[in-house]
């Protein structure tokens, strides 16, 4: 799928996925300490170095998660699986010869735990007595009853850096949650047991390249923006990709349609793993976005 990112009109908002969740359930957690990181991405022999700030504000465990998974490495290596013309997503995937392959997330951040000496932050078990991690943080969005009230500090626009996760398929399990609020509004209990159809971040994120698409804010965790995104994104990896397109012939593409793609294959529960579920990607191929890391500059 050819395209022009920098002569696109603006991002078509597309509704929300999923339907309201859960009532109001956790309480914002208030701090001036705004992390910062920098994912570099490499394409076709140049670096571009897309520095964002986080809002723990927005979504405390969720950044603190991200962070963690950079900070061991995890996404070094990985590609852009899947290139729109308002989002660009990663963090899932490599590209090994050729064919996308999905990322092993359970067992690789299991590897990372006892090869760095580290805890991932998280949020989620499969069970009542919290004995089997899912490695995940609970959505910090709207539709799990996430709310700020002064409002987001950071919403779907052009420059913003998004958790997001797969489908679940609703009613298929159900997970034990930590709840954000310590319990007060659950009769003391910190804990909840509620739909995984929700359950947000393991690993994935994307950029968002629109303009605006507010409708995806309640239902996708936007956790920091770009600080440096017209030197890097808009006048260097988004110009660098246009460039490489006017080389291609008429009829090739820059991207390779992956049509059906299985989905949740490492998924902890069985059911997910074998519902069927699928997702249709345009990746780049011939010429990938590598993720040659993801570095965090302030904690």
């Amino acid at each position: 799928m050819k395209k022009k990112l920098l002569n696109r009109a603006a991002a078509i908002g597309v509704s929300a996925l999923l339907a309201a969740g859960t009532a109001a359930m956790f309480t914002g957690c208030t701090t001036s300490n705004d992390p910062e990181v920098t994912i570099t991405y490499s394409f076709n022999g140049e670096d571009y170095a897309v520095h964002y700030v986080l809002s723990r504000v927005d979504a405390p465990k969720t950044v603190q998660h991200f962070i963690e998974l950079a900070d061991a490495g995890f996404y070094d290596g990985l590609v852009v699986h899947d290139y729109q013309n308002y989002t660009m997503k990663a963090g899932g995937y490599r590209l090994v010869d050729g064919e996308l392959v999905e990322v092993n997330y359970l067992e690789e951040v299991k590897r990372l735990e006892e090869e760095k000496d580290i805890t991932f932050t998280q949020s989620v078990w499969a069970d009542e007595a919290r004995t089997i991690p899912l490695y995940s943080v609970y959505g910090e969005f709207s539709a799990n009853g996430v709310e700020q009230e002064n409002g987001k500090e950071y919403v779907h626009e052009e420059g913003a850096l998004v958790m997001y996760y797969t489908d679940k398929g609703e009613g298929r399990e159900t997970v034990w949650v930590e709840r954000a609020d310590g319990g007060a509004d659950n009769d003391g209990n910190a804990y909840q047991e509620l739909g995984y159809g929700y359950n947000s971040t393991t690993s994935l994120f994307y950029t968002f390249m629109g303009e605006s698409r507010a409708s995806a804010d309640a239902t996708y965790c936007v956790i920091g923006m770009a600080t440096n995104y017209n030197e890097e994104m808009t006048n260097g990896l988004l110009a660098a990709i246009n460039e490489y397109e006017d080389t291609l012939d008429e009829d090739d593409t820059f991207t390779t349609a992956q049509e059906a793609m299985p989905l949740n294959r490492y998924d902890y529960f069985r059911s997910v793993q074998t519902a069927g579920l699928t997702d249709d990607f345009e990746t780049p191929v011939s010429m990938p976005i590598v993720i040659k890391s993801v570095t965090v500059d302030k904690y």
